[in-house]
C-alpha cells in the first residue's frame, strides 16, 4: 500500500470535525466487526503464476452492461456535504474521470438533477409503505440513475458505541446538506420507517418500478445469495455495511468464496468492507469478485476535495497493476483462482 492510502484516515481526522469522524469510523456494537475487516483480507494467500507476460495490463471490467476503466467503484455513503462542500458531485466527477462506478446514497446531499454526469447507481432503503420510495426513484432513473442497489442488513439502525451516536450527527449537520431528494415532511408520514418485512418480492418490485437492474447489498450467506439470485436480482453485493449494523458478522473477506459459489454465473458478486489496497482488491478478485466498493476511504479522501478523491483512484491504480503484474495476470478475471487460501475465519 502506498504511504498515501495508508495515511488517509489520521490526514482526515486532522481536519474534519469531531461528529462527522464519528460518523463515518465508527461501527456497531464492540466494533469487532469494524476492527476485523481489514485483517480478513490480509490472511489471504496468494499463488502467482509465473512466466506470463504482464506487459500490459488492462482494469477493464463491465458492470451490468456499462464497461469501466478499472473494476471497483465507490460504495454509498451519507454526510458527504459535511466533509467537503462539493460533496456528491466531487465524488461523481473524480470517479468518472477514473473510469469508475459511483453508488449515490439516498440520503445524498445533492439533488440527482444536479449530479454532473458521470455512471451512477442509486442505494435504496426501502420504507414500510413501498409506495413513498417511487417519488425518489423516479427522480433518480430520470436523473441517469442505470442501477439500483436495495441495502437489505438494516430492518432497523442498530445502535452504536456511547459517545458517536447516530442521532448525535443528524442532529448537527445542516438539513440542506443531507437528504434532499425525498420529498418535504417524508419522515412524518406513516410507513416511513425502514421495512422489517423485506423479502425476495421486493427485488421484483423494485425493477418493475424502476426499469432498471438491481443489486442487493448486504448478503453474508450463500443461501441469502441464491434466493436473491432466483428472485431477479442481477448482481449479489456481499458486505456487512462496514461493521456498522450487526456485530461479530462475518468479515466479507471470509463470506465471499461460499457466496461466489452459490451465485455462479446467473450474476455479478461485488463485496466491500475493509479494502484499502491493489493487493487487498487483488485478494478479492482472486475469491471471485467482480468489483470491489470502497466505503470510507473516498469519505477520508474527499477530505481534499475532488482532488483528493482523484488521487485516491490513481493511488489504488497503480497499486493494482503492479500487484495483477506481480500475480501474472493481465486483467481483473485472470486474478480469479489465484488465492491460494481463503480467508481464514
Amino acid at each position: 500500500m502506498s504511504p498515501w492510502l495508508a495515511g488517509l484516515e489520521a490526514r482526515a481526522r486532522e481536519v474534519l470535525a469531531p461528529h462527522v469522524v464519528d460518523y463515518v469510523a465508527t461501527g456497531a456494537g464492540e466494533q469487532l466487526t469494524r476492527d476485523e475487516a481489514h485483517d480478513a483480507w490480509t490472511r489471504v494467500r496468494f499463488a502467482p503464476h509465473v512466466l506470463r507476460e504482464v506487459t500490459s495490463v488492462d482494469l477493464t471490467t463491465t458492470l451490468l452492461g456499462r464497461e469501466l476503466t478499472v473494476p471497483w467503484g465507490v460504495a454509498p455513503t451519507s454526510g458527504q456535504r459535511e466533509v467537503h462542500a462539493d460533496g456528491e458531485p466531487a465524488v461523481l466527477r473524480a470517479g468518472a474521470a477514473a473510469g469508475a462506478l459511483t453508488v449515490v446514497s439516498s440520503n445524498a446531499g445533492t439533488r440527482f438533477e444536479d449530479l454532473p454526469e458521470a455512471p451512477w447507481w442509486l442505494q435504496v432503503y426501502l420504507p414500510a409503505d413501498r409506495t413513498l420510495a417511487q417519488p425518489l426513484i423516479e427522480r433518480a432513473v430520470a436523473a441517469g440513475a442505470s442501477a439500483l442497489v436495495l441495502t437489505v442488513d438494516t430492518p432497523v439502525v442498530s445502535r452504536k458505541p456511547a459517545g458517536a451516536s447516530e442521532a448525535s450527527f443528524w442532529d448537527l449537520v445542516d438539513p440542506a446538506r443531507v437528504r434532499v431528494n425525498f420529498d418535504e415532511g417524508y419522515a412524518e408520514r406513516p410507513g416511513s420507517e425502514k421495512a422489517t418485512d423485506l423479502g425476495p418480492h421486493d427485488i421484483g418490485w423494485l425493477a418493475g418500478v424502476s426499469g432498471l437492474p438491481v443489486a442487493v447489498k448486504g448478503v453474508l450467506r450463500p443461501d441469502d445469495a441464491r434466493r436473491c439470485v432466483d428472485a431477479g436480482a442481477a448482481a449479489v453485493w456481499v458486505s456487512n455495511h462496514g461493521g456498522r449494523q450487526l456485530d461479530r458478522v462475518l468479515p466479507t473477506a471470509t463470506a465471499l468464496p461460499a457466496v461466489v459459489e452459490a451465485v455462479g454465473a446467473d450474476a455479478q458478486v461485488y463485496v466491500d468492507g475493509g479494502i484499502r489496497s491493489g493487493t487487498d482488491v487483488l485478494a478479492a478478485l482472486s475469491l471471485g469478485a467482480d468489483a470491489v466498493f470502497l466505503g470510507r476511504s473516498p469519505v477520508w479522501a474527499l477530505v481534499e476535495g475532488e482532488g483528493g478523491v482523484a488521487r485516491l483512484h490513481d493511488e489504488l491504480r497503480r497499486d493494482l497493476v503492479e500487484a495483477l503484474r506481480l500475480a501474472g495476470c493481465r486483467t481483473p478475471r485472470e486474478a480469479r483462482g489465484v488465492a491460494a487460501l481463503p480467508p481464514a475465519p
